[in-house]
């Protein structure tokens, strides 16, 4: 009878951890995901959306027309603005390097690029915006996640149901890691909480008008940029 009872408890644990253990690496590997896409967003989101605002701000130079520029764009924020960046000319050579030139005269490249860059920084928004929303998911179902696994596997209730089958816990060998002293801190070591919320992670920006919309407004205020620094070549940044 006895070797019954050592085998029924050996299945018993076996079962339980197999359960514990199995959900527990799946939510561990899924939060690990998670913080690699937060990662991996937070980059994107300084090679495109940081690139594209601080080539405006280089472009437009002058602190009252990058106003202007919030105020047709709805951006509240000055985001990657740093007045060094306008006065390196390392910094700037990066920002345009690579970047496609469009029209014969000084003037037609420098008005293409302003237009040009706000086009790419609506539809980089628009992309950021999406991922954002995806991550914000994928975090709630990590939440769902870790409380259905608190709800599958209360240690209390396990060890109620041990003991209700006539097993103490010292019989059941989980008398160690429960001892007094130890069992208090138990749930704290094994506790599974979700990564920050996105939000805490990551900014909020919000979408912009299409360049179609704002195309008349936006170029009257390149052409005064323009007017300031006439001598400018793109080319030659």
């Amino acid at each position: 009878m006895e070797d019954l009872s050592t085998m029924l408890t050996f299945e018993i644990k076996k079962e339980i951890a197999d359960r514990y253990f199995g959900f527990r690496k799946i939510i561990e590997e899924d939060t690990q995901l998670f913080r690699q896409n937060i990662i991996a967003l937070s980059l994107d989101l300084e090679n495109s959306i940081g690139f594209d605002l601080v080539r405006i701000y280089t472009l437009l130079q002058e602190d009252d027309l990058i106003h202007s520029f919030f105020q047709i764009s709805g951006l509240c924020e000055r985001f990657f603005f740093d007045s060094y960046i306008n006065k390196s000319a390392a910094i700037r050579k990066r920002l345009f390097t690579g970047q496609k030139l469009r029209g014969f005269t000084r003037r037609s490249r420098f008005i293409n690029m302003c237009l040009d860059t706000y086009s790419l920084l609506h539809d980089h928004i628009l992309d950021y915006r999406t991922a954002l929303c995806r991550l914000t998911d994928d975090h709630d179902t990590l939440r769902e996640e870790i409380n259905l696994f608190y709800r599958k596997n209360d240690i209390s209730g396990i060890m109620q149901f041990l003991r209700g089958l006539g097993f103490e816990e010292d019989s059941a060998g989980l008398a160690g890691p429960l001892q007094t002293g130890v069992r208090c801190c138990l749930d704290d070591k094994l506790r599974l909480s979700p990564p920050d919320p996105v939000a805490e992670l990551l900014p909020a920006i919000p979408a912009i008008p299409p360049l179609k919309d704002v195309r008349k407004v936006l170029k009257d205020v390149v052409l005064v940029a323009w007017s300031r620094q006439p001598g400018r070549d793109l080319r030659s940044i």
